[in-house]
């Protein structure tokens, strides 16, 4: 998301007919350095240069910034870009002036002279690219700016955030439906990497995008290894995770509530990882100084609430981790998304247990909305719940849900693909569980919790089970046969298939209406069994991709004779990165230094036929690789005149970034 679709979102070279010759083609090329378009990249800039709006449905690392930044670079004037993230923009526009790209921002972080500097390159002609956040573009100062001003096109990223029913709503959204009534001669391209249709047609709708072509990609992230384990000791078995899969890795963790951001960030770092926390809690300073770090260093986790995310365009987190059940299929998609934008392998991980699906279902009975929004946020958690639930492949189920066909055959990449779970008939578990639901409530007028239902099914005598005479129950002690733990199993799984339903603000358990059918033996439960041993374990036995020890994910398949020049080649990167003040992945991707150690070229020439590396970045950077590879070779690099002819034409002359700000 945000602006690197064509920075860190990395088209795949495949030539496409017709289009050597095309000025979008050539753009990708000389500011990219790509030399293809990928799945529907060409259709979608081909469409939007020709004047035409379009809704782009595409996952994150798909490329959808590409699909604006290529028609502002091809046609007149400047693309303005709105987005929610003030946050990000200076890095927006850092990596895209690394670029050679002609970017700037206006929004509340700078002071007067600042913006009043940027609305002169704006008014001058001399932005490619201008963000603004939504709020500052409801003001009649801005609109009036824009309208003094020569426009190429108007991106909406983020466009989810227009879905009220939606998990990053922005009310200043709804205002975006303005542009196409008072620009009505510039083409409109909304982008957003998850909606289900629902969403998409409200997109539609609150954009007032009628005539729009819409262009929906694969959902599909083959990269990302999906897992969720039961939930033990959650922090321990996050622990374990990163220790054993992704030591120095870059990641993220999400927790529901800020106490549980602090204290996972402070378990993490008193056990060697290196964790800093981010939630609405803390000031904007701390914030800013633990995102910047975050873009900037390598290996740093972040746990965080779903605050944070939104645009972040590391392309080397190799986890997102989930501590707490996400609310919505969308928001754990949009979440584990973040993971894997280079394309390596990555994992998203989750520990689920049954308090998760308590917590959601009191948080939606007591929560503010409607009826019908009730109706909507309880769908939501069904759907979430079946995920965690599925016997069959997980990729398959997210497929299904954003209504595209998944492999019938499984992906061979999430944790019930690698390790198919058992399952068993549950028929007789769930009928002693009701059972004692039951008769608390018949016998004694009574509610409780899961943990009290347990006991009495285990026969143990608590003090609470003593004080209300539950030992005197006839289904007292009927559930020897299995453990606490898959009781607690049993009972998270009917609650996942609305077998029995979380009432009032303490949790208790209640029938539904399916209940019955049943106690009547009408009809028949499965279940998964509970596995003996957390699944990251059997994971690595399986052959799941997996670091280990220190090994980056970054250097995976490169042979071991060019590991030193990999880790050199990073570790110069990181010096210009110290040097510039921005994240590394600006200067190059690792995905990028993977490819020149590969193919080790020896001229300029020849490293500006590597992906990622365009004119801007062959001339600021060409030279500093060629003299690292060359100290490793013990040879002189090639001398630069070698190399540019006539079919590579020295870059023009460009102002360099401090004439720009």
């Amino acid at each position: 998301m945000g602006v690197t679709g064509g920075i860190s979102e990395m088209p795949q070279v495949t030539e496409g007919p017709g289009t050597a010759d095309s000025e979008a083609l050539a753009t990708l090329h000389r500011v990219f350095g790509y030399e293809a378009f990928r799945g529907e990249q060409q259709a979608i800039i081909e469409h939007v240069v020709a004047g035409g709006d379009a809704l782009v449905l595409m996952p994150t690392g798909g490329g959808k910034s590409l699909c604006y930044q290529i028609p502002a670079l091809v046609r007149p004037g400047t693309g303005v870009v709105i987005s929610p993230l003030i946050a990000l923009m200076q890095d927006q526009v850092d990596a895209l002036r690394a670029l050679g790209v002609r970017a700037g921002f206006v929004n509340s972080t700078q002071d007067f002279d600042e913006r009043r500097m940027v609305e002169a390159e704006f008014l001058a002609g001399e932005l490619d690219l201008l963000y603004l956040a939504p709020e500052r573009l409801r003001l009649d100062a801005t609109q009036d700016l824009l309208s003094r001003g020569k426009i190429s096109v108007f991106a909406i990223d983020e466009a989810h955030c227009v879905s009220q029913w939606g998990h990053d709503f922005r009310p200043d959204y709804l205002t975006l439906s303005l542009l196409g009534e008072r620009w009505p001669d510039v083409p409109r391209i909304a982008l957003t990497a998850t909606a289900t249709r629902a969403t998409h047609e409200e997109i539609t709708q609150r954009l007032n995008l009628p005539a729009a072509r819409h262009f929906v990609a694969s959902f599909d992230r083959p990269n990302i290894q999906y897992r969720i384990v039961p939930k033990a000791d959650p922090k321990k078995q996050l622990l374990a995770f990163l220790r054993e899969e992704h030591a120095g890795d870059a990641g993220i963790v999400y927790c529901l509530s800020r106490n549980s951001v602090e204290r996972t960030a402070e378990f993490l770092t008193a056990n060697g990882i290196e964790a800093v926390p981010y939630h609405a809690g803390l000031d904007a300073g701390t914030r800013a100084a633990h995102q910047s770090r975050f873009l900037r260093e390598d290996g740093l986790v972040v746990v965080a609430t779903i605050a944070f995310g939104m645009g972040i365009d590391k392309p080397d987190v190799r986890f997102v981790a989930h501590l707490d059940l996400p609310k919505s299929i969308e928001g754990y998609y949009q979440e584990t998304g973040r993971a894997g934008r280079d394309g390596l392998p990555s994992t998203a991980w989750m520990a689920y247990g049954l308090n998760d699906v308590i917590q959601q279902r009191k948080l939606i009975q007591s929560g503010e909305g409607d009826e019908a929004f009730r109706r909507r946020a309880a769908a939501h958690l069904d759907a979430m719940l079946a995920l965690c639930e599925t016997a069959q492949c997980r990729r398959g189920q997210l497929l299904a849900y954003f209504g595209q066909d998944p492999d019938a055959a499984g992906c061979g990449n999430c944790d019930t693909c690698l390790t198919p779970p058992e399952t068993w008939d549950g028929t007789i578990a769930a009928q002693k569980v009701l059972s004692t639901v039951v008769r608390l409530q018949r016998e004694r007028g009574q509610k409780f919790g899961a943990i009290q239902i347990v006991d009495i099914l285990l026969g143990k005598r608590t003090g609470k089970v003593i004080q209300f005479d539950h030992d005197q129950l006839s289904v007292f002690g009927i559930g020897q046969d299995l453990t606490e733990g898959e009781w607690r199993g049993a009972i998270r799984q009917l609650l996942a298939q609305g077998l029995l339903a979380v009432e009032g603000e303490y949790g208790t358990l209640g029938l539904t209406e399916a209940s019955g059918s049943v106690l009547r033996r009408e009809r028949e439960v499965p279940l998964r069994k509970e596995p003996k041993k957390p699944a990251a374990t059997r994971q690595r036995s399986a052959g799941a991709s997996a670091g280990s020890g220190k090994a980056k994910a970054a250097a995976v398949e490169l042979p071991d004779e060019l590991l030193p020049a990999f880790e050199a080649l990073r570790a110069w990167r990181a010096e210009q990165a110290r040097e510039q003040g921005v994240p590394a992945y600006v200067i190059f991707h690792d995905a990028t230094l993977r490819e020149i150690v590969t193919r080790r070229p020896g001229s300029v020439r020849d490293l500006g036929t590597v992906n990622g590396v365009g004119e801007k970045k062959l001339a600021t950077y060409g030279e500093g690789v060629l003299q690292v590879l060359a100290s490793l070779d013990g040879a002189a690099p090639a001398a630069a005149d070698d190399t540019p002819d006539a079919d590579w034409p020295e870059p023009a002359d460009e102002p360099e970034p401090d004439d720009w700000i």
